[in-house]
């Protein structure tokens, strides 16, 4: 492969964000609106770096305390991303192989997951108080049903013939599923993960925002309150930087577990 195409390669995926952000600097320093109120981008580079590295102290109660509110959004995300996970993968499992599990459980799942966890605020205020926990409940609550159904969908397509096989060599249900259905349920499981992750980074940051003193949400919307908007505009791009490192690291996991998918589609597309 030629050196240029190689350094295409590697910097394609800029190409877009960059020409946003030149037309965005472009845009905001025309004077069609107030700067204050569209920031540029340099404007909101200068007081996100004054937020991490308490450069200057423009960003003023906010300056270098980036790294605690990270870690704070984090933690929350953290704990209930991973409750999510662990129940919704088993109880998911339990559903998709068991009839009975199925009939006597999802009803009431299923009049449960078209109620926006947004509105279990009041009473997660109510139960748990002003502090992590109604932001993990929340956390829990968006990202269980999608780890949930995906789990399900993985169960109830894997391959019959594979379970006739193991049978036959004698095998038990529960050899059955930890052996044959869960390992080929886990691509539909990681997918769900996946879209979990998101929805616990927006969860956390709405709790944030009403239920909890702390956080990158708690910046995003005390600095509203203030008309610092170069501080929301960096405490957005902060979101979304650390939604896309938590989807990375999911689907750097997912590359090591699933090592044996890639090599089957490999050999299909040789075939």
């Amino acid at each position: 492969m030629p050196a240029w195409k190689r350094l295409y390669r590697r910097i394609e995926r800029a190409i877009v964000p960059a020409l946003v952000l030149i037309g965005w600097e472009i845009f905001s320093r025309s004077g069609v609106l107030p700067p204050a109120l569209l920031p540029a981008p340099s404007q909101v580079l200068v007081a996100w770096a004054d937020w991490v590295f308490g450069t200057d102290g423009n960003t003023q109660t906010y300056s270098g305390r980036w790294i605690f509110d990270v870690a704070a959004s984090a933690g929350r995300v953290s704990a209930g991303f991973a409750l999510a996970a662990a129940l919704g993968i088993g109880l998911g499992m339990a559903i998709g192989w068991s009839r009975t599990v199925e009939k006597l459980i999802e009803p009431l799942l299923q009049v449960l997951r078209p109620v926006p966890p947004v509105s279990w605020i009041p009473l997660a205020i109510i139960w748990f108080g002003i502090a992590n926990k109604p932001a993990i409940f929340l956390v829990f609550l968006g990202s269980f049903f999608p780890v949930l159904l995906s789990t399900i969908h993985g169960v109830k397509t894997c391959d019959r013939n594979l379970l006739r096989a193991g049978a036959m060599a004698g095998g038990t249900p529960r050899l059955l599923l930890r052996h044959i259905v869960f390992p080929a349920a886990l691509p539909s499981i990681f997918s769900g993960l996946r879209i979990a992750i998101g929805s616990a980074w927006m969860l956390t940051v709405t709790a944030e925002m009403v239920a909890v003193k702390s956080g990158v949400g708690y910046v995003l919307w005390d600095s509203y309150y203030f008309l610092r908007y170069d501080i929301v505009i960096a405490a957005m791009a902060s979101i979304g930087l650390l939604g896309y490192c938590s989807d990375w690291l999911i689907k750097l996991l997912s590359a090591r577990v699933l090592r044996w998918q890639r090599g089957s589609t490999l050999q299909s597309k040789e075939g």
